[in-house]
């Protein structure tokens, strides 16, 4: 058996589409030429670059007629470790027929080879895909959907958590396991597995069941010829949920997580009394009671502040994050820092006791504040509005705030008067664009796709940046000094 803490995928929220769906077109008219015809698609990339690898980000049909096809095996090798799922060959005007050299290579390393006859423009492919891509994930939805209303009408029932777990195990087509906090089991639903598969998952549930703040919410594995997933309720008692299912679609983690939920608020007995002291904590503040004093009837510091944005669009994606980060207090509609709704949603802040660590969910992406004592929760804030944008921009699921280093040595008032002064000639869209292209390193491919922009948009506004500052952008000094101005205007929006 094989565990880990489940991570958030690199891919797209819709669900990747077979290479063979494209291939039984018949308007397209593919030939497959080398490799599998199964491999999942996520996406179509076309380049004419002798080493595409730098503009790759795994999984995609990588189209080419091989305007620059010099040394066909490297340049196959370099795609394989960019992480491209299937190579789709022009033929005509640069070649007339496929080069046999790229054939075997592809053979070779397992790469899916497709020859895109004259006739069909690699638009036409592109187009086909996103069509495809569509139409499942409309299915997924539509699957995501029942399945929450079956739970939902299941918590409802004289029994709930039996019924909870039965509408689970059947959605998923496998088991579904509420395992106590010393391993045994406390009710079960679904069909049996073999013993192999319950012992892996009896000890993921001890994963995530283990009464630290060191454990992660949820964690997946192998066991039995089976896919694995175990997650902890957010009651606090200890209680893990076990899944086994014989594959994992796209959308089952996001059932799961309802489950969860629903789980967590069924076996918590004192949830009740918890929502009471939440209540006199509010009562207080609004009477003139300091924030400390507040803090003090939620619990023991130090407190953690968690900027967080993703989900799968569901009601229930801001509970199944409080659900899996342990904790009932967090605001759904926040404007934090001025980038309250943005391309990807609505930033959610989330409030945790005891400085616990913080892992972040398939699908989120998370800004992570120091831990902090109650009177210092406004800087905390700050914080992980500063970690969430620094996650956005580098495209990692979670940035923890970095304390200390030269920027703390300087005064941030004077700094933020000095940065609003000298970005004043910049508007909205420019000082942001410039933002993002510094902090990926004056990439113009991974600025375009963080702001969702042509590459020649970005080009257009870097040097219209340069313009209104009579700055040289190519010079670090410069760079660096612009870099640190926008950082305090930033934190001052």
């Amino acid at each position: 058996m094989s565990t880990s803490p489940t991570e958030p995928a690199a891919a797209p929220p819709a669900p990747p589409v077979p290479l063979s769906a494209l291939l039984h077109r018949p308007d397209l008219g593919l030939r497959l030429l080398a490799g599998p015809e199964d491999a999942p698609l996520h996406w179509v990339h076309t380049s004419e670059m002798a080493d595409p690898y730098p503009y790759l980000l795994g999984g995609e049909l990588l189209l080419t007629a091989g305007v620059q096809l010099t040394e066909p095996a490297r340049f196959v090798e370099r795609v394989v470790e960019a992480g491209a799922a299937a190579l789709g060959f022009g033929v005509t005007p640069v070649y007339d027929t496929v080069p046999a050299e790229l054939v075997e290579a592809c053979e070779r390393h397992g790469l899916p080879l497709v020859e895109v006859p004259p006739r069909t423009p690699f638009t036409a492919v592109a187009r086909a895909l996103w069509r495809l891509m569509a139409e499942a994930r409309t299915r997924e939805l539509r699957r995501v959907t029942e399945a929450q209303q079956a739970l939902a009408r299941a918590a409802a029932r004289p029994a709930p958590v039996p019924a909870v777990l039965g509408a689970l195990a059947s959605r998923l087509g496998g088991r579904a396991v509420l395992f106590d906090p010393d391993g045994a089991v406390s009710l079960a639903a679904g069909r049996e597995i073999p013993a192999e598969a319950a012992r892996a998952l009896r000890d993921l549930a001890g994963v995530v069941g283990e009464a630290t703040t060191r454990a992660p919410a949820s964690a997946s594995g192998d066991g039995g010829g089976l896919r694995l997933a175990a997650y902890a309720l957010g009651g606090g008692e200890g209680l893990a949920l076990g899944v086994a299912t014989e594959r994992l679609a796209p959308g089952d983690h996001t059932v799961a997580g309802v489950a969860v939920v629903l789980l967590s608020l069924l076996t918590a007995p004192h949830r009740g009394a918890d929502a009471t002291v939440r209540e006199g904590a509010l009562v207080r503040l609004l009477l003139g009671a300091p924030p400390a004093e507040a803090a003090a009837a939620l619990g023991a510091g130090p407190w953690t502040v968690v900027h967080a944005r993703g989900g799968d669009g569901t009601p229930f994606a801001a509970a199944s994050l409080a659900a899996a980060l342990g904790t009932a207090l967090v605001d759904t509609g926040s404007d934090a820092a001025g980038r309250g709704t943005g391309p990807v949603g609505p930033v959610l802040r989330l409030l945790l006791a005891s400085g616990g660590e913080v892992v972040a969910p398939p699908g989120w992406t998370l800004g992570v504040s120091a831990p902090v004592e109650a009177a210092e929760l406004p800087a905390a804030d700050a914080q992980a509005g500063r970690a969430l944008r620094r996650a956005e921009a580098t495209r990692v699921p979670l940035v923890r705030h970095r304390p200390g280093g030269l920027d703390a040595l300087v005064d941030g008032d004077e700094a933020a008067a000095y940065a609003r002064a000298l970005l004043a000639p910049l508007t909205e869209p420019l000082a942001e664009t410039l933002r993002v292209w510094l902090s990926l390193h004056g990439g113009w491919d991974r600025t375009a796709a963080a702001l969702d922009v042509h590459r020649n948009t970005v080009r257009q506004r870097i040097v219209r940046c340069a313009s209104l500052l009579d700055r040289d952008l190519d010079d670090p000094d410069v760079r660096m000094e612009l870099w640190f101005a926008l950082r305090r205007w930033a934190a001052r929006q």
